[in-house]
């Protein structure tokens, strides 16, 4: 235990997301995988689903007002090294989010455009991805959508690596700074990392496993990006080593639930 007034050995997380209640994916997945990589989590739910492996059935957001008082509690009392940024649900939670943002400043924020679920529900109003739009991705160090993510934000088709480079330029168009675009759904997966608009995307190659359990594969990439973002290794690096948590973390997943299970 690290006593009162000397500095904790372990960075802390913020992970900023809904609430899955089969721990599949949001908070409750992002706290694992922030203990996984020896970092300390703190957190705050924006919205509460009901859902299981079998899918999303209904989404209640916070309160504002909740999440705007949980979030300036958090950052007046800790030094907070990084934050993950998921599900936000609707406008009113994105507008709380950007606000505290502008205020923190925290180096590292990674932002993951959740816009749908895997069973296809929303995740988030029309309104509410303007905000993100608008308001979160200038806060945001690096954001990493999917493939769908992409094409939705940028009104592009996103398929091969030739539409995730235009995608990708099209982000940085409209305010991105850094940009991982995962394309763990095609039929060799490959993401592409674009750190600033001027520069050459980087495209890292992956492995295709087979497997029902990729419940929350998102959730994870991002949320350990974070936590290697905080460990003080760069953004390629911290991509690298957030592709391998994942794929490692496919092969051992625990085979839970009748539908698509989770990947922690």
């Amino acid at each position: 235990m690290v006593a009162r007034g000397k500095k904790a050995e372990r960075p802390v997380v913020l992970a900023i997301a809904g609430y899955d209640p089969s721990s599949g994916a949001g908070i409750t997945a992002d706290i694992k995988t922030i203990s996984a990589h020896g970092c300390y989590g703190v957190t705050c739910i924006t919205a509460l689903t009901v859902q299981s492996s079998r899918g999303v059935q209904r989404v209640e957001t916070l309160e504002p007002r909740i999440i705007t008082e949980i979030l300036h509690e958090l950052m007046d009392d800790l030094d907070i090294a990084a934050v993950k940024i998921g599900m936000l649900g609707s406008a009113e939670p994105a507008r709380a989010v950007a606000a505290f943002l502008k205020r923190a400043q925290v180096r590292h924020v990674v932002l993951d455009p959740i816009l749908k679920s895997s069973s296809g529900a929303d995740l988030i109003s029309h309104d509410g991805m303007s905000v993100v739009k608008e308001r979160l991705l200038g806060h945001a160090s690096v954001m990493t959508p999917n493939l769908d993510e992409a094409a939705e934000l940028t009104g592009l088709r996103v398929t091969n690596q030739e539409e995730m480079a235009a995608a990708a330029k099209r982000l940085h168009q409209i305010g991105a700074r850094s940009v991982v675009i995962t394309g763990g759904h095609l039929a060799s997966p490959v993401d592409l990392l674009s750190s600033r608009p001027e520069a050459q995307p980087i495209f890292l190659e992956g492995e295709r496993i087979q497997t029902g359990s990729t419940h929350g594969t998102g959730c994870a990439f991002s949320t350990s990006l974070a936590c290697h973002l905080a460990l003080g290794k760069s953004l390629l690096e911290s991509v690298r080593a957030a592709k391998k948590y994942v794929e490692g973390a496919l092969r051992n997943a625990p085979g839970l639930g009748k539908g698509t299970g989770p990947v922690i």
